[in-house]
This record gives structure tokens, sequence and C-alpha cells, in this order.
């Protein structure tokens, strides 16, 4: 069985600042008074916001601002409360709620609801181990195993595990700090592989998510569709793009990513970030990350834009130019988001209620079920 959960994501700049604070401590702090069973607080390596200033770990001096990437789970009560503190804090940049299940029963199932093809995403401490190797690195295995499509693990700076505040340390391997691993697959495979991966040490929790895989590796495997621009009671929809690939990937020259992230600014995009993972993988690519015998980075990367329906289609032919040979491109409803900036606020925060019939027309499959 699985229980109904929230995911709160804020993308943000890092030294932004409320009331003479950085913003990520207040966030936070906001999660560690609620108890969040676990957020993940990530540095991002490129990406731009509402104001289109461009931050990057490339050059020194746009580096001291780098786009950040704040996540939350929780059961909807939870979050709910803390979105409502989260509000309060006066701040550019964007957030969004997104449907989730928790997988919390140990028992190898997902709901069909979900559809054929499934976003699972594995939390836990980043210093826990298996058999002597990083969970992390057994995680991606099992993905890989099952023959899922991808899996990318993403190291958290800050975040609460069970609801307690684990953040990285200067002097410190920083073993409590919150890793989050994103896998896209098909149901049936991530029904086998979902034994495994409750089974690995410490605090796990395991989300699932509607999503889909528009391309993988230069083949074409579904068509975005339009989609509409608001679900069945009236409530805004938009849509994420995620693309995964690797810095060693390039596309004119540069790491896919950056090329991707300037492509996307130049062409008036509203904001997108660009994460580097640790370890991972996708379609049929062994599992890879920076080693120190490398001599270039060989780190995946996860790179994100949301818009409405109406312009999403504009950002997924960036993305599709820039990986003709190798990446995989997903996307997902989202169903509630705000963006704010300079004389800029759009979007609204609320839910549509559940008990509903999807609005079937021109969909495309994407529907989150209200």
């Amino acid at each position: 069985m699985s229980r109904d959960a929230r995911k709160l994501t804020i993308y943000f700049g890092e030294r932004d600042r409320v009331e003479e604070r950085f913003l990520a401590d207040h966030l936070l702090n906001v999660f560690e008074r609620h108890q969040i069973s676990v957020s993940v607080l990530m540095r991002g390596a490129e990406g731009f916001g509402i104001k289109h200033h461009l931050r990057t770990d490339r050059l020194l001096t746009l580096s001291e601002d780098l786009p950040v990437v704040a996540v939350a789970v929780d059961v909807p009560a939870r979050i709910d409360a803390a979105l409502a503190e989260v509000r309060r804090l006066r701040f550019d940049g964007l957030i969004t709620i997104e449907r989730a299940l928790l997988a919390d029963d140990r028992s190898p199932e997902i709901p069909r609801g979900l559809g054929e093809e499934v976003k699972l995403t594995v939390y836990f401490g980043r210093g826990e181990r298996d058999a002597g190797r990083p969970a992390y690195e057994k995680a991606v295995q099992v993905f890989r195993d099952h023959r899922v499509a991808g899996a990318t693990v993403l190291v958290g700076v800050d975040g609460t595990v069970a609801g307690a505040r684990r953040r990285a340390r200067f002097f410190s391997r920083n073993l409590e700090v919150p890793v989050m691993v994103i896998s896209i697959g098909r149901r049936d495979r991530l029904v086998e592989a979902l034994p495994e991966l409750e089974s690995l040490p410490g605090e796990v929790m395991i989300t699932l998510e509607r999503a889909r895989s528009l391309k993988r590796d230069g083949k074409t495997l579904a068509e975005l569709g339009d989609g509409p621009g608001a679900d069945e009671q009236g409530l805004d929809r938009w849509v994420k793009l995620m693309l995964y690939s690797s810095e060693q990937n390039r596309f004119e020259g540069e790491p896919v990513h950056v090329s991707a992230i300037r492509a996307l600014r130049a062409g008036g995009a509203p904001g997108a970030t660009a994460l580097r993972g640790i370890w991972g993988y996708h379609g049929d690519h062994r599992p890879h990350g920076d080693r120190f015998s490398s001599l270039r980075r060989r780190v995946p990367t996860v790179t994100t834009v949301v818009d409405r329906p109406p312009r999403i289609g504009r950002w997924f032919e960036i993305l599709d130019r820039a990986t003709p040979e190798r990446g995989l491109i997903t996307a997902e409803v989202v169903p509630a988001f705000q963006a704010t900036g300079p004389d800029v606020r759009s979007g609204g925060l609320k839910l549509a209620a559940r008990g509903r019939r999807p609005n079937r027309s021109g969909d495309q499959g994407l529907s989150p079920g209200g």
C-alpha cells in the first residue's frame, strides 16, 4: 500500500536573504520546525530565474550566488503547514507543489493509477553503506539490474531526515546529509526493484510520481502534446521538463546542461536550473561519476525547466536539439506553481480536490488525476 504525499520544491539563489538571514537557512528551519520527514537543499551548477541573471560555477565572478533547489516531502498536512510559513517569506523565485505517493510499508506495490511509467525517488543519508560500498551506488545498481531507464544521485548540503536537521559541515565527512536517487522506468520493472530498495540501510523514504519519457539517446519515445492549461476544476497547470545527461556529453563544444541553460535563457524561458549528481546512469550506459583518476568530469547532470503548456513546447525543442544522441528527457505535470519576481507574481498554490474525473480532451496522458 502507499499513502498520499506532497512534494514542495523551491528554486532560488544561494545568496538570497530574508530579514538579514539567508533564505536557505529560513527554509530549512521551517522544515525542521514542522518535522518534515525528508528535505534536501541542493546547490546548482548553472541556472537563471525570472530576472534572467545567469548563475554558474564555471566563472568565478558568477559562482558566488549559485542556483539552489530545496525539496521537501511529507504527508499533505505537514507540507501544507510548512508551506503557509514559506509563503510569508518574501523572495524572488519559484515554488511548486506536486502530488506523490509514499511507499512506506515495505510492500512491493506500485499503484496502476500512476501509469505504465513511474518516477521513483529514494531518500536516505549520504553516508549509509551496504556491503562496504555507498548505499547510493547499491541503489543505482539495483535500478540498472532491473533495466530501469535511468537513475541519478543528487546530494544535499543541508536537509532533514526523519524530521531532524542534517547540515553539511566544512570539516566533516557529512555522512548524515541526505541524498536523493531519482529513477524513471517502467512500472513493472520498478515493482521488481522495490523490495531491494526498501532493504537499504538507514532511514529510507521512497516516493512515487507520474512521469513520461519523451526522448532517450536520440530516439523519440512520445510526443509532448499541448495538454490543457487548466484542470477539470479550472485550476492552472504547468509542465516540468527534466533533462538527464552527463558532464561528458557535449553539444556545440559545451556540456549539454550548459548549452541547454544558455539556449533557454536566450530564448526567454522563465527560469531553468541544472544540478550535478555524484553517481548515476541512463539508458544502456554504465553507472558513472568522478574518480580520482579522471581527467575530465563524468558526473551526471539534471536540468529542469517549468512553464505553462502553451510555451513548454518551445523549451522542449531546445532540449531536443541539445541531445541529438545522448540524454533522457521527461515530462511531468505540475498542478500548483507560483513564480515571484520584479513586477511578476503568477500562479497559485492550490491543488484541485480529488474525486473528479480527469479531463481527457487533449491531455496526452500527463494528467495527475486532479
